[in-house]
Parts: structure tokens; sequence; C-alpha cells
């Protein structure tokens, strides 16, 4: 991925922390593709080298995954993972979804490289490592 392809993914990719995901759709929870597209994870790759998520995944507690097609993530940059439709581009992917995947009270986004290995995870709705 980086200069070398064992490098640890610690700091390399992550949820963005200061806000990471929008689990929680504003206003009604209502299935239209408005309100399934303000439902999104942040994925920022804090580095300088630009790398392939192609084969990667994020998945929810349920099982939910969503796999990354044809993403090139530039160095020190962004890309918002929508659960709704839409047309993909550099800043915006869709996961093409018609149904909510991130739980309002308490889930994990986790982020896995090609190889299935774990890279980074957000949670919500967790008290010291215990559901509320």
């Amino acid at each position: 991925m980086l200069a070398d392809q064992d490098q640890s993914h610690r700091d390399f990719l992550y949820a963005n922390y200061s806000h990471p995901v929008q689990y929680d759709s504003p206003g009604r929870d209502d299935r239209s593709n408005w309100s399934l597209n303000k439902e999104w994870v942040d994925i920022t790759n804090s580095t300088r080298r630009a790398v392939n998520l192609d084969g990667w995944t994020l998945a929810d507690e349920d099982g939910h995954s969503y796999t990354f097609r044809h993403v090139r993530l530039d160095g020190r940059s962004t890309v918002r993972v929508h659960t709704g439709i839409g047309r993909d581009t550099r800043t915006d992917l869709f996961q093409d979804r018609r149904a909510y995947v991130w739980n309002n009270d308490h889930d994990t986004a986790t982020l896995r490289n090609d190889r299935g290995r774990y890279v980074d995870e957000v949670s919500w709705g967790y008290h010291r490592g215990h559901r509320h």
C-alpha cells in the first residue's frame, strides 16, 4: 500500500474521528434515498501516498458489507461512503442500498483491506467497552 506493502495501517486509513460517522440520518427515517444518503462513514488517508482500495471492505456488526471497487484514495484525502443510491465521485461513494445499515443505538464500522486484515474501526453507543 505505502512504500512497504506490509506496513501497519494504524496511522494510515481511519475513520475521521472528529465526525467519522453519521449513523442517524437527520429527520425521519423514511427510507427515502435522501435519508439513506445522510447516513455515511468517512474514510481518511492520513498519509501522503495514494492507496488502491479495490477489494477493501467496510462492514457493520450485523454483517452488512460494502466492497470498494476501482477506488483510489489520494494521500491526505477523505472519501464519504453513503448508504443509499448515487453516482460515485472522488469524494463520495454509494453503497446503493435501499435500507439503513448503521444502527442508531450502537454499532461498529470496521474497515478491512483486500486480504481481510483489520485496518480500523469506529464504534458508537458503547460506554467503557460495554453496550448501553
